[in-house]
């Protein structure tokens, strides 16, 4: 009997559950405020990161920079600097009787940090001079990507494990580094910028596809261990983005008379859409929405319904000429080398397979 009780009491809340769900549609949330408080993101010197840290800039939030590259990250900063003195100009310009607004008293600030999130160590070390410079982190945002763009069976052993190591084991890193402090105030916020690629899958990008999978899974598994612990202070949100226009995926497309209903995303639509699932709390966030009903259809078709509609799409081979573009410009760069480089990478170790 008790058991029975419970099952009617759980298929109330999953009732309940879809009733908040439908009316988020109706009635947006109301955003979080985040001014103030401190937020890491990876893979900031490019592209989504880049778009990440300029959003929360101007919304007052203290910005940690993470990246590979030194010169681009810094660009990136300045691009944080320069929202930040917008805001305080114009907080001047509107204060009353020398009254300074919130951002002005609260002086937000960007750090930049050199670091290889695919080294643990580095992560480790870097956490470490964050928490000394800073302090305790509010939010982590797990951005930080990469593709290698060879076909499985010619790329070489270290670039399918740098995939698997940027794009899924680092965020096991950064976390161990900075949710032991969320746990223990029960406040923060992760967010897993992952890929519609790592919901379904389409040929040439195995490795890609892998690591966002396992990305995702260790995301909803992280989510419900918090669950578990009862730590409802700490919010996740999973974001999986259809193909950005960026360089990432430069060449990929779909069947001609299907891309228009399919054109890539902008980075800053993108980036705009995931910050309102963040600011709202919302767990997961698929853009565009479509991809929802994708993701769902996946699920519930057979599997050569599923190879059918890929090839009437146009889906099955949209990485190719991708694959081949990068492989062109590979080519192209080694052919710009002189002699004696040439040379050394014709002398390297071949890679066993």
């Amino acid at each position: 009997m008790n058991i029975f009780v419970e099952f009617c009491l759980v298929s109330c809340k999953v009732l309940w559950t879809f009733v908040l769900a439908g009316t988020r549609w109706i009635v947006r949330p109301k955003e979080k405020n985040v001014m103030g408080q401190v937020c890491v993101i990876t893979g900031a010197g490019s592209g989504l990161g880049r778009h990440f840290a300029k959003e929360f800039a101007r919304r007052g939030a203290t910005v940690i920079l993470w990246d590979i590259n030194w010169e681009s990250n810094e660009e990136t900063a300045d691009m944080v600097r320069q929202i930040y003195s917008d805001i305080t100009n114009r907080n001047h310009e509107g204060s009353v009787d020398g009254e300074e607004g919130d951002v002005s008293q609260i002086q937000p600030k960007v750090y930049t940090y050199l670091c290889d999130v695919s080294k643990r160590e580095e992560v480790y070390l870097t956490a470490d001079k964050v928490q000394r410079d800073v302090g305790n982190i509010d939010i982590l945002i797990n951005n930080a990507g990469v593709v290698s763009g060879r076909h499985l069976l010619e790329c070489p052993d270290e670039l399918l494990e740098r995939t698997m190591m940027v794009n899924c084991h680092a965020h096991f890193w950064t976390t161990k580094a900075f949710v032991p402090k969320m746990l223990e105030l029960n406040h923060g916020h992760i967010v897993t910028v992952a890929s519609s690629l790592g919901l379904f899958t389409t040929a040439g990008v195995e490795d890609y596809c892998a690591s966002k999978f396992g990305a995702i899974g260790f995301h909803e598994s992280l989510s419900h261990e918090l669950k578990a612990a009862e730590k409802d202070g700490i919010k996740m949100t999973l974001v999986c983005p259809f193909l950005v226009d960026t360089d990432m995926f430069k060449g990929c497309k779909i069947r001609k008379e299907i891309a228009p209903l399919f054109p890539p995303l902008k980075p800053e639509q993108c980036v705009q859409q995931a910050m309102r699932a963040i600011l709202t709390d919302q767990p997961m966030i698929c853009t565009p929405r479509i991809m929802y009903m994708v993701s769902f259809m996946k699920t519930v078709l057979p599997f050569d319904a599923i190879v059918c509609m890929y090839q009437f799409l146009g889906a099955d081979k949209c990485m190719y000429p991708f694959l081949a573009h990068r492989k062109e410009a590979m080519n192209n760069n080694e052919s710009k080398l002189p002699s004696t480089q040439q040379l050394a990478i014709q002398q390297l170790p071949q890679v066993k397979k």
